[in-house]
């Protein structure tokens, strides 16, 4: 290869993206579920369960690749990462461990105990879902220490929380029918105002914190996307409710429509957070190409990367296109 070595720090910078994006929207869906289980009724729990069973596990390699990407590619910022971040990545490691141990559980404990195995699963994931929430508050501000930056991450906690719920409900909708999909169908309108609220007191709290980013969406390019983005963001919301509406006149076919809308969105946050901090790898504290691995070092890893991330894919669309298709309760035999 003969790729300039800040051409190899920005592919891998897009490539860590690439990871982080895929992650908030396949792992944020089942974190959603989780948060969601209605602790009120077993039959139901089990439907949730059964819905992200087969993938809910899976979904987290993305957050190894991710990470992964950041230690071999982008070390010395690994390092700042992890020394800013490490009590809330260790209660993410926390909400993770208690989730995977929780629903292997659930099917081995006697009844009297299942119900408390579904109640770490929920804590599990609620837990992980404001972790990270917090970590992304953090991180986007370039770890500040000031009263208003700590504020502002504690808000994205909760809307990061509120937005994996959002996905979740989205899913359920896709994945179950009857009662429970109407129920599906409420948490989907709620989750969507509350995410919706906090992403207008993220946005304009993050350009409060970030002058440079304020000036970034001044240029040519960002005014264009200051206006298509929330051009599309609002078609995207027009097209959920539409289909809620729909949905609720029972019309089936168009049960995976709330899904692809909420991806819409997803990926319309992440178009926004590359605009605004790109080419950083650490907000406002380090460039991509100053933090990037030797230049041989990045291309003998690329190498690897064009063999395993397509394989990754690979799995990760064979396996959706198996389970595809309506949940039922879970059965153990």
């Amino acid at each position: 290869m003969n790729l300039s070595p800040d051409m190899l720090a920005y592919i891998f910078l897009g490539l860590l993206g690439l990871a982080v994006m895929i992650y908030a929207v396949l792992d944020g869906y089942d974190l959603g579920v989780g948060m969601l289980l209605p602790m009120n009724d077993l039959e139901q729990r089990n439907t949730l369960l059964a819905s992200i069973g087969p993938f809910w596990d899976a979904n987290e390699t993305w957050l190894v690749l991710a990470v992964g990407i950041l230690l071999i590619a982008f070390p010395k910022a690994h390092s700042l990462v992890l020394y800013e971040l490490y009590l809330p990545a260790l209660i993410l490691l926390i909400g993770l461990i208690a989730r995977g141990v929780a629903f292997d559980m659930r099917a081995k404990a006697i009844s009297d105990y299942q119900r408390a195995w579904d109640w770490a699963f929920k804590f599990g994931s609620l837990t992980a879902a404001l972790a990270q929430g917090y970590m992304l508050g953090r991180f986007v501000t370039g770890f500040l220490h000031t009263g208003f930056a700590y504020g502002f991450a504690l808000l994205s906690a909760l809307c990061v929380a509120a937005a994996y719920v959002y996905i979740g409900s989205a899913w359920l909708v896709m994945k179950t029918e009857g009662e429970l999909q109407s129920r599906a169908l409420g948490w989907l309108r709620l989750a969507g105002a509350v995410t919706l609220l906090g992403l207008v007191f993220v946005s304009a709290a993050n350009l409060t914190l970030v002058p440079e980013v304020v000036s970034r969406w001044f240029t040519p390019t960002g005014k264009a996307l200051l206006v298509l983005i929330p051009m599309i963001g609002a078609a995207a919301l027009y097209y959920i409710e539409q289909t809620v509406l729909r949905l609720y006149q029972g019309e089936e076919h168009l049960s995976r429509r709330p899904f692809i809308g909420v991806v819409v969105l997803f990926l319309l946050s992440f178009v926004a957070l590359a605009f605004s901090f790109f080419p950083y790898v650490v907000p406002g504290k380090m460039l991509a190409t100053e933090a990037a691995s030797a230049a041989a070092s990045l291309e003998f890893i690329l190498v690897g990367v064009i063999f395993v991330l397509p394989v990754i894919l690979a799995y990760t669309v064979y396996s959706y296109r198996v389970f595809w298709g309506k949940s039922e309760g879970l059965r153990y035999y």
